[in-house]
């Protein structure tokens, strides 16, 4: 039995799927958080948290790394830790430095650190020749001006460090830079109390469809487990409306977007005990590296790829941190695709209605997830306001998706927002 030393953790559906999988492998856990009520307020009502299951809670400013390093050290003195891991994005860099403080398994801290910031990201990848978007990056509204005239509207603006797509806004002229500028300069602190780097990176918009390519690495190999595809709405926001895995993409597609992955993680040294995301955008010239997340894909893609797969991402997660091989045998599930459709708020007001109906029993649903009326609702901007999602599965080929976007449908009939 291993003892894991788990910082912190997103509230969605990761935070049970880590837990889980650290259960089923035999092994135990220490859950390490600066505020425990942010676990609690998350958990259905009547329900413990999964990360309240730990052998361990303990309290700790997981913002102040340098605080943060001596006390784990303490801790690790007396319970023993096999392994750091979160699943959090806010809290990569500082279990990265964690465990090589503690001489455990585990990527070099540079390239998580490297991996977590978009505008370091970006210099590394054009450095070692990896194909993205022409960029700029700067904190004074001059550059910023200039830059956007260079590389030429319509641009995509985005923060350097927040996730889930927030603030992300495609802009088409000047004027709408400005306001896109505006809004993130008055967003100086993220959800986990970090105060946020006042520098805005600018991207140009690429065209063709996004894919995000799911991978391994453990002992210098990099084991790619497949291609997910990606529907986008809310424009001039990015929000994920949808996915499905496999993609449905030629195989020449999919090798070449596998490769643009593999080629982004080595340059960046994410090579070992890494389970990355990495968003790939299909051009016209090729594929684009969009950005490199080092840690599983959110929004229910691993349940995707373990419904067609078999395989656990969780899990892989898990025997990467310990330093161990991961198991990445695929098992004939009876499915050939999976697929997941969010449903996205158009509208602010109370939710007053929102009905399955029929759709929680309909052949292929693997799950239906929705909010309960009542509920404070507003006009999307990112991926943290879904109102609930379908996930369905087809045994034949790549029709999930199809499937999915009209069981959506029918959901959407009864969704009264007022």
């Amino acid at each position: 039995m291993a003892h894991l030393l788990v910082v912190e953790s997103w509230v969605g559906s990761m935070s049970r799927l880590l837990p889980r999988a650290i259960r089923e492998g035999g092994h135990e856990f220490t859950f390490l958080t600066r505020d425990l009520h942010h676990y609690l307020r998350s958990a259905p009502e009547g329900a413990a948290h999964p990360l309240l299951g730990a052998r361990n809670v303990i309290t700790a400013d997981t913002n102040d790394t340098e605080a943060l390093l001596p006390r784990v050290e303490r801790l690790h003195s007396v319970l023993g830790f096999d392994g750091v891991i979160t699943s959090c994005d806010y809290y990569l860099p500082v279990v990265a430095r964690t465990a090589a403080r503690l001489g455990l398994p585990g990527p070099a801290p540079e390239a998580v650190e490297n991996a977590c910031r978009k505008d370091a990201t970006r210099r590394v990848l054009d450095d070692a020749g990896v194909p993205g978007p022409r960029f700029a990056v700067h904190e004074e509204w001059a550059g910023l001006a200039r830059s956007a005239r260079e590389i030429g509207y319509p641009l995509v603006v985005k923060p350097v460090d927040l996730c889930a797509g927030m603030y992300v806004r495609r802009v088409d002229d000047e004027e709408q830079l400005a306001a896109a500028v505006k809004a993130l300069g008055e967003f100086p602190v993220n959800a986990r109390g970090q105060r946020r780097a006042p520098v805005v990176l600018l991207e140009e918009l690429l065209d063709g469809p996004e894919v995000s390519v799911e991978t391994v690495s453990h002992a210098g190999a990099v084991h790619v487990v497949g291609v997910t595809d990606k529907s986008v709405g809310g424009a001039p926001a990015f929000i994920e409306t949808g996915h499905m895995f496999p993609a449905a993409l030629s195989s020449a597609d999919a090798e070449a977007a596998g490769q643009t992955a593999l080629g982004a993680l080595k340059a960046l040294g994410l090579t070992d005990g890494v389970v990355a995301h990495t968003e790939i955008k299909l051009t016209s010239a090729g594929p684009r590296v969009v950005e490199v997340n080092p840690r599983p894909a959110g929004n229910r893609i691993t349940e995707l790829i373990r419904h067609v797969t078999g395989l656990d991402l969780a899990a892989a997660f898990v025997d990467v941190s310990l330093g161990r091989a991961p198991d990445l045998r695929r098992t004939d599930t009876g499915l050939r695709s999976a697929a997941i459709g969010f449903l996205v708020p158009e509208a602010t007001g109370t939710l007053e209605a929102l009905d399955a109906g029929r759709v929680r029993t309909a052949p292929d649903v693997l799950e239906v997830q929705l909010a309960e009326p009542g509920r404070q609702v507003k006009t999307a901007g990112s991926n943290n306001e879904y109102l609930g999602h379908v996930m369905a599965g087809d045994p034949a080929g790549t029709g999930a998706r199809a499937r999915v976007e009209a069981l959506l449908d029918e959901v959407r009939s009864g969704l009264v927002i007022r």
